[in-house]
């Protein structure tokens, strides 16, 4: 049986309320916990996300990141998602 080679997609994503290092280690988490996810790395001075994926799931990294409380420049950006990104920001400290 001939094996596919899996196609790796490299996507990059401005985001709003990324603040320090803590944000930076709390999105990583949250997306490498997404399936297909090969690598992820935070951008914190430019506010961007860059992933690889071997699925196409970008809307569910869009709402995973959303969810975190780090919505995509242009999307709604709310008191909660500001306040999600609060407390995702401290936790990040104590995890990194």
């Amino acid at each position: 049986m001939e094996k596919r080679k899996l196609e790796i997609m490299n996507t990059d994503i401005q985001i709003e309320n990324l603040k320090c290092g803590g944000c930076a280690a709390t999105i990583k988490k949250g997306i490498l916990g997404l399936e297909g996810i090969e690598e992820v790395t935070v951008d914190v001075e430019k506010s961007i996300v860059s992933i690889s994926s071997n699925k196409d799931n970008l809307e569910e990294i869009k709402l995973k990141l959303s969810k975190l409380g780090y919505p995509e420049v242009g999307d709604s950006n709310t008191v909660l998602h500001k306040a999600k990104s609060f407390v995702s920001c401290a936790v990040g400290r104590l995890d990194a």
